[in-house]
């Protein structure tokens, strides 16, 4: 598989080479858990007594969220062992997953054994074998797919998964890819009465989002883009803002309050070089697709790249509707706009994660 660098990146066609090969997505699934809920309800399910943590429950820019938790008792939430964690993350990633999976092979008319490169991404629990084993023994993809597994990297994932992705259309033309997110976030909770914790249960929800990219000549659909570019950017001194911890055996997910700062502040560099070395201002992207980090977050993306509610509407709306769903969140927004139809032939776009490292992972797009 050809290594994807800046180099080979810089060589997938402009716009003045129609002809040429491009990395283009051909469609994308989405998929949560059945049982949607208000926050106010599971505030009341956990028992929640503490009037702060109640507050940030009622007061959260979420309104709604996916889960998938076991019915509450006489006693109320019962508590979750370990083993049940992990067997509902294996479980989750397996139905959600497969779900989102068979949207957007359904989307094409393709079957499993018609992909040729399979990318499996989730951070919100461990598997050995990967995730991809499980899916190519449940779903029937061919035994000698090629397949990578990514774990750990967090909400930034989806960026990341697709540059090899993007690597291997490239090289290999008229060859399926398919690149599967899956977090089921609530097998990483942990319960208790302090604010720390009650942050992080507020904020995130379970889903999965699975896209499909095959290297194709320019002049094909454009009614979803191609890939054209990346940028990274790693900020080390807040190596440890985004992490996981283990608190009585469990994953629990931690993040600083100097987050969105951070982003903020440093949102502009990956976004600047990108747009530079393609020969792009700012002015010149029609659709940014920003993950749904949370909303102090997206305000202050908004505020250092100059944005307005409309550039980010439909990350406040994936949001709004399912919290934040980790690797998945941007891929959900990149969906909602292009149900909208707004993007037209020769617009640009900007995908952007941000995730621990703290990393933001941006990916250039022309329709």
């Amino acid at each position: 598989m050809e290594t994807l660098t800046r180099e080979t990146i810089q060589e997938i066609p402009t716009a003045d080479e129609p002809s040429r090969v491009v990395p283009r997505i051909l469609s994308l699934g989405t998929a949560v858990p059945p049982r949607r809920y208000a926050q106010e309800e599971l505030a009341t399910m956990f028992g929640l007594e503490n009037p702060k943590i109640r507050r940030l429950f009622r007061g959260s820019h979420i309104k709604y969220r996916h889960l998938i938790l076991p019915e509450p008792g006489p006693l109320g939430m019962p508590d979750e062992s370990i083993q049940a964690l992990n067997d509902k993350h294996k479980q989750g990633c397996l139905e959600v997953g497969g779900e989102a999976i068979r949207a957007a092979l359904d989307e094409r008319g393709l079957q499993p054994s018609d992909i040729d490169f399979l990318v499996c991404v989730t951070t919100t629990g461990y598997l050995c074998p990967g995730l991809s084993a499980y899916f190519i023994k449940g779903m029937h993809f061919r035994s000698n797919v090629h397949r990578v597994d990514i774990v750990g990297m967090g909400c930034n994932a989806a960026v990341n998964s697709l540059q090899p992705a993007v690597a291997f259309a490239r090289a290999n033309p008229g060859r399926n890819v398919l690149v599967v997110c899956v977090e089921i976030c609530s097998a990483a909770y942990v319960h208790n009465d302090t604010m720390e914790n009650a942050v992080v249960n507020s904020l995130f929800g379970d889903g999965a989002a699975a896209l499909l990219l095959r290297g194709e000549p320019e002049s094909a659909g454009q009614r979803f883009p191609a890939f054209l570019d990346f940028e990274s950017l790693i900020v080390p001194e807040a190596s440890e803002t985004m992490r996981f911890n283990i608190d009585s055996g469990r994953l629990s997910f931690f993040l600083d309050r100097d987050i969105p700062y951070v982003i903020g502040a440093n949102c502009n560099r990956p976004v600047s070089a990108l747009l530079k070395r393609n020969g792009l201002r700012k002015k010149d992207v029609k659709h940014w697709i920003i993950h749904s980090g949370g909303k102090k977050v997206i305000d202050s993306i908004k505020m250092n790249l100059e944005l307005t509610d409309h550039d980010v509407r439909h990350t406040l709306w994936i949001l709004e509707n399912y919290g934040n769903i980790s690797s998945c969140a941007c891929l959900f927004s990149l969906r909602r706009l292009v149900d909208e139809d707004a993007a037209r032939r020769g617009d640009h776009g900007v995908l952007m994660a941000m995730g621990p490292g703290a990393a933001i992972e941006t990916a250039l797009l022309r329709w």
